[in-house]
Protein backbone atom coordinates (compact mmCIF):
# COMPACT_ATOMS: atom_id res chain seq x y z
CA UNK A 1 0.00 0.00 0.00
CA UNK A 2 3.02 2.31 1.04
CA UNK A 3 4.58 1.65 -2.84
CA UNK A 4 1.23 2.36 -4.10
CA UNK A 5 1.10 5.85 -2.60
CA UNK A 6 4.59 6.71 -3.66
CA UNK A 7 4.34 5.91 -7.19
CA UNK A 8 0.96 8.05 -7.23
CA UNK A 9 2.80 10.60 -6.05
CA UNK A 10 4.54 10.43 -9.35
CA UNK A 11 1.22 11.16 -11.54
CA UNK A 12 0.25 13.63 -9.05
CA UNK A 13 3.56 15.50 -9.46
CA UNK A 14 2.79 15.66 -13.42
CA UNK A 15 -0.84 17.49 -12.98
CA UNK A 16 0.44 19.45 -10.60
CA UNK A 17 3.63 20.79 -12.86
CA UNK A 18 0.49 21.29 -15.13
CA UNK A 19 -1.43 23.43 -12.83
CA UNK A 20 1.73 25.19 -11.92
CA UNK A 21 2.21 26.55 -15.90
CA UNK A 22 -1.90 27.47 -15.73
CA UNK A 23 -1.68 29.17 -11.99
CA UNK A 24 1.83 30.75 -12.84
CA UNK A 25 0.38 32.36 -16.43
CA UNK A 26 -2.50 33.85 -15.09
CA UNK A 27 -0.46 35.92 -12.26
CA UNK A 28 1.74 37.51 -14.99
CA UNK A 29 -0.32 39.74 -17.24
CA UNK A 30 0.52 40.17 -20.76
CA UNK A 31 3.04 36.65 -20.16
CA UNK A 32 2.94 34.61 -23.46
CA UNK A 33 3.28 30.35 -23.10
CA UNK A 34 3.75 30.67 -26.63
CA UNK A 35 7.31 33.20 -26.36
CA UNK A 36 7.99 32.55 -23.09
CA UNK A 37 10.16 29.48 -21.08
CA UNK A 38 8.16 27.58 -18.01
CA UNK A 39 11.70 29.18 -16.46
CA UNK A 40 10.65 32.79 -16.51
CA UNK A 41 7.66 32.34 -14.38
CA UNK A 42 10.19 31.48 -11.56
CA UNK A 43 12.70 33.92 -12.73
CA UNK A 44 13.97 36.60 -10.26
CA UNK A 45 11.09 39.72 -9.92
CA UNK A 46 8.66 37.45 -12.16
CA UNK A 47 5.21 38.35 -11.05
CA UNK A 48 4.44 34.99 -10.54
CA UNK A 49 7.62 33.72 -8.67
CA UNK A 50 5.86 33.70 -5.14
CA UNK A 51 3.36 31.52 -6.46
CA UNK A 52 5.43 29.31 -8.54
CA UNK A 53 8.38 28.52 -6.05
CA UNK A 54 6.24 26.87 -3.15
CA UNK A 55 4.56 24.84 -5.68
CA UNK A 56 7.62 23.96 -7.53
CA UNK A 57 8.96 22.78 -4.33
CA UNK A 58 5.93 20.60 -3.73
CA UNK A 59 6.73 19.18 -7.35
CA UNK A 60 9.90 18.30 -6.64
CA UNK A 61 8.88 16.51 -3.32
CA UNK A 62 6.14 14.59 -5.16
CA UNK A 63 8.46 13.28 -7.59
CA UNK A 64 11.04 12.21 -4.73
CA UNK A 65 8.13 10.56 -3.22
CA UNK A 66 7.44 8.53 -6.56
CA UNK A 67 11.26 8.22 -7.06
CA UNK A 68 11.65 6.20 -3.85
CA UNK A 69 8.71 4.03 -5.32
CA UNK A 70 9.93 3.16 -7.83
CA UNK A 71 13.17 1.86 -5.95
CA UNK A 72 10.40 -0.11 -3.89
CA UNK A 73 8.87 -1.88 -7.27
CA UNK A 74 12.34 -2.95 -8.88
CA UNK A 75 13.04 -5.87 -6.80
CA UNK A 76 16.11 -7.35 -8.44
CA UNK A 77 15.52 -5.48 -11.54
CA UNK A 78 19.24 -3.50 -11.74
CA UNK A 79 18.18 -1.50 -14.84
CA UNK A 80 14.56 0.06 -12.84
CA UNK A 81 16.62 -0.09 -9.70
CA UNK A 82 19.44 2.61 -11.75
CA UNK A 83 15.60 4.31 -12.89
CA UNK A 84 15.01 5.09 -9.45
CA UNK A 85 17.98 6.18 -8.75
CA UNK A 86 18.59 8.64 -11.51
CA UNK A 87 14.41 9.88 -10.22
CA UNK A 88 15.97 10.43 -6.85
CA UNK A 89 18.72 12.31 -8.20
CA UNK A 90 16.64 14.17 -10.34
CA UNK A 91 14.19 15.38 -7.57
CA UNK A 92 16.41 16.34 -5.04
CA UNK A 93 18.21 18.26 -7.64
CA UNK A 94 15.24 20.59 -8.50
CA UNK A 95 15.50 21.83 -4.66
CA UNK A 96 18.19 23.24 -5.72
CA UNK A 97 15.83 25.54 -8.06
CA UNK A 98 14.92 28.43 -6.08
CA UNK A 99 18.23 29.42 -5.47
CA UNK A 100 19.53 28.90 -9.14
CA UNK A 101 16.74 31.42 -10.93
CA UNK A 102 17.49 32.93 -13.92
CA UNK A 103 16.45 36.79 -14.17
CA UNK A 104 13.99 38.75 -16.25
CA UNK A 105 14.74 39.20 -20.00
CA UNK A 106 16.73 42.75 -20.22
CA UNK A 107 17.97 42.21 -16.67
CA UNK A 108 21.98 41.85 -16.34
CA UNK A 109 22.90 38.07 -16.07
CA UNK A 110 24.54 37.54 -12.94
CA UNK A 111 26.17 33.69 -11.52
CA UNK A 112 22.26 32.80 -10.95
CA UNK A 113 21.69 32.61 -14.81
CA UNK A 114 24.74 30.36 -15.07
CA UNK A 115 23.81 28.19 -12.35
CA UNK A 116 20.52 28.19 -13.94
CA UNK A 117 21.74 26.66 -17.46
CA UNK A 118 23.90 24.43 -15.82
CA UNK A 119 20.60 23.14 -13.12
CA UNK A 120 18.61 22.33 -16.14
CA UNK A 121 21.16 20.69 -17.99
CA UNK A 122 22.19 18.33 -14.97
CA UNK A 123 18.30 17.49 -14.33
CA UNK A 124 17.77 16.59 -17.74
CA UNK A 125 20.76 14.75 -18.04
CA UNK A 126 19.37 12.53 -15.01
CA UNK A 127 15.87 12.07 -16.69
CA UNK A 128 16.72 11.26 -19.62
CA UNK A 129 19.21 8.29 -17.48
CA UNK A 130 16.20 7.31 -16.02
CA UNK A 131 14.15 7.09 -19.19
CA UNK A 132 16.90 4.89 -20.88
CA UNK A 133 17.27 2.55 -17.86
CA UNK A 134 13.76 2.32 -17.30
CA UNK A 135 13.28 1.23 -21.28
CA UNK A 136 16.02 -1.62 -20.56
CA UNK A 137 14.16 -2.88 -17.37
CA UNK A 138 10.42 -3.22 -18.63
CA UNK A 139 8.56 -4.40 -21.51
CA UNK A 140 8.42 -3.67 -25.17
CA UNK A 141 5.83 -1.44 -25.40
CA UNK A 142 7.28 0.69 -22.84
CA UNK A 143 10.76 0.47 -24.28
CA UNK A 144 9.09 1.75 -27.47
CA UNK A 145 7.31 4.25 -25.39
CA UNK A 146 10.36 5.07 -23.81
CA UNK A 147 12.17 5.61 -27.10
CA UNK A 148 9.70 8.02 -28.97
CA UNK A 149 9.71 10.12 -25.41
CA UNK A 150 13.44 10.50 -25.45
CA UNK A 151 13.31 11.47 -29.25
CA UNK A 152 10.54 14.07 -28.31
CA UNK A 153 12.45 15.25 -25.18
CA UNK A 154 16.08 15.74 -27.37
CA UNK A 155 14.61 17.11 -30.29
CA UNK A 156 12.26 19.44 -28.98
CA UNK A 157 14.58 20.27 -25.94
CA UNK A 158 17.29 20.89 -28.24
CA UNK A 159 14.90 23.44 -30.45
CA UNK A 160 14.07 25.68 -27.33
CA UNK A 161 18.10 25.46 -26.27
CA UNK A 162 18.55 27.20 -29.78
CA UNK A 163 16.44 30.16 -28.81
CA UNK A 164 18.54 30.58 -25.12
CA UNK A 165 20.90 33.06 -26.47
CA UNK A 166 18.18 35.29 -27.78
CA UNK A 167 16.31 34.93 -24.41
CA UNK A 168 19.90 36.35 -22.98
CA UNK A 169 19.73 38.97 -24.76
CA UNK A 170 16.00 40.11 -25.02
CA UNK A 171 15.25 39.06 -28.50
CA UNK A 172 11.87 37.72 -29.64
CA UNK A 173 11.27 34.35 -29.36
CA UNK A 174 8.24 33.64 -31.42
CA UNK A 175 8.18 29.74 -30.43
CA UNK A 176 10.19 28.80 -27.61
CA UNK A 177 7.18 28.22 -25.14
CA UNK A 178 5.66 25.99 -27.49
CA UNK A 179 8.93 24.04 -27.90
CA UNK A 180 9.63 23.66 -24.49
CA UNK A 181 6.17 22.58 -23.51
CA UNK A 182 6.31 20.25 -26.16
CA UNK A 183 9.67 19.03 -24.34
CA UNK A 184 8.24 18.90 -21.20
CA UNK A 185 4.90 17.18 -21.56
CA UNK A 186 6.95 14.07 -22.62
CA UNK A 187 8.40 13.49 -19.58
CA UNK A 188 5.50 14.57 -17.94
CA UNK A 189 3.43 11.63 -20.03
CA UNK A 190 6.26 8.99 -19.30
CA UNK A 191 6.31 9.68 -15.52
CA UNK A 192 2.80 9.07 -15.29
CA UNK A 193 3.12 5.77 -17.72
CA UNK A 194 5.94 4.34 -15.28
CA UNK A 195 3.98 4.83 -12.40
CA UNK A 196 0.76 3.30 -13.84
CA UNK A 197 2.74 0.68 -15.37
CA UNK A 198 4.44 0.00 -11.95
CA UNK A 199 0.83 0.13 -9.71
CA UNK A 200 0.20 -2.77 -8.52
CA UNK A 201 -3.25 -5.03 -10.79
CA UNK A 202 -5.51 -3.66 -8.14
CA UNK A 203 -5.11 0.08 -8.83
CA UNK A 204 -5.58 -0.29 -12.67
CA UNK A 205 -8.33 -3.09 -12.62
CA UNK A 206 -11.10 -0.20 -13.74
CA UNK A 207 -8.41 0.68 -16.89
CA UNK A 208 -8.57 -1.13 -20.45
CA UNK A 209 -7.22 -4.76 -19.49
CA UNK A 210 -4.98 -4.48 -22.33
CA UNK A 211 -2.33 -2.49 -20.52
CA UNK A 212 -1.01 -4.37 -17.51
CA UNK A 213 1.90 -5.88 -19.60
CA UNK A 214 4.52 -4.73 -17.16
CA UNK A 215 4.50 -8.21 -15.17
CA UNK A 216 5.43 -9.75 -18.33
CA UNK A 217 8.40 -7.15 -18.70
CA UNK A 218 9.26 -7.53 -15.51
CA UNK A 219 9.65 -10.81 -15.51
CA UNK A 220 11.83 -10.87 -18.84
CA UNK A 221 13.85 -8.18 -17.42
Amino acid sequence: MKTKALLVCGIVASLLYVAMNVVGSMMWEGYSSVSQTISELGAIDAPSRGVLLPMGIVYQALMTAFAVGVLASAGRNRPLRIAGMMLVAYGLIGFAAPFTSMHLRGEPPSLSDTLHVIHTAVAVLFMLLAVGFAAAALGKRFRLFSIVTMIVVLGFGAWAGMDGPSIAANLPTPWVGVTERICVSGILLWVAGLAFVLLPPRATSSLPQKMPVRRRGLAAA
